[in-house]
């Protein structure tokens, strides 16, 4: 079965990750199919908006912790994984048309670094937000760090990031991580709402502006992703060696006497 599937509503083409037995969690399959997915969107010509969704309980835990784990476990695997995750986030930025994520219940880490990628975001009221990657001791680095003082302000989020907090819908919109908050049963109701004001406007129009507007939030992308990865191997590799020094020092032999 597909990890992400697609259904054409007229010029809208929702996209669902489909690993509702994970909670959507963000594994390299899922990715891949993913960006496949993003890319066909942006070059059909008939598909005017995207709605990025997830299905079953969740929108989306994030990443997929086992394969995070074993992508950082040694050197130069880290790179290859983060690459395949921010192309995602890359994809919704950079295609010429407007991508609105619909937020449900659950969004952290790498899920709302893709989120992040996308134009607008729609929450239900009982949504939970959030970035905790320094609780595990590294960074959000699919985007994360770069986009969300775009979004919200560099002081919200240096919050956000460096104490790891979740939030709730409301927090979020006042804040302007989220555009529009609506109860859970009417949560798609306000995203066709949103999506029927986009397609009241000339395509071109819209996805033009979106490119400028991107520009001139974020002038140094390139840079600062490739930074956050710079760090984030660095954070790991300081992880590791703390943990050999460990091992260490719990293997060393007792001085006689002592």
């Amino acid at each position: 079965m597909s990890m992400v599937v697609t259904v054409d509503r007229g010029p809208v083409r929702h996209v669902l990750l489909n690993r509702p037995e994970k909670r959507n969690a963000m594994n390299q399959e899922l990715l891949l199919e993913l960006g496949d997915v993003l890319r066909a969107a942006a070059g059909d010509v008939t598909v005017d908006c995207v709605v990025l969704r997830g299905e079953g309980p969740v929108f989306s835990a994030g990443v997929d912790l086992g394969e995070l784990m074993s992508s950082t476990g040694e050197p130069g695997v880290l790179r290859p994984f983060r690459n395949v995750f921010l192309e995602c986030a890359n994809l919704c930025e950079t295609m010429p048309k407007p991508v609105v994520c619909q937020i449900h219940r659950t969004c952290v880490g790498g899920a709302l670094e893709v989120a992040l990628g996308c134009d607008l975001r729609v929450a239900s009221s009982d949504a939970q937000l959030g970035l905790p990657e320094v609780k595990f001791g590294i960074i959000p680095d699919v985007g994360g760090s770069t986009r969300l003082p775009a979004v919200v302000g560099l002081g919200r989020a240096k919050d956000l990031i460096m104490t790891a907090r979740l939030i709730g819908a409301e927090e979020a919109e006042r804040i302007g991580l989220v555009n529009r908050v609506a109860a859970p049963d009417e949560l798609e109701n306000a995203t066709q709402a949103l999506v029927d004001e986009l397609l009241a406007n000339s395509p071109v129009a819209v996805g033009r502006a979106k490119r400028v507007i991107d520009a001139s939030a974020r002038p140094a992308l390139a840079q600062t992703l490739e930074l956050e990865v710079a760090v984030q191997e660095y954070c790991v590799a300081e992880a590791r060696e703390r943990a050999r020094r460990e091992r260490d020092s719990q293997a060393a032999p007792v001085p006689a006497g002592g």
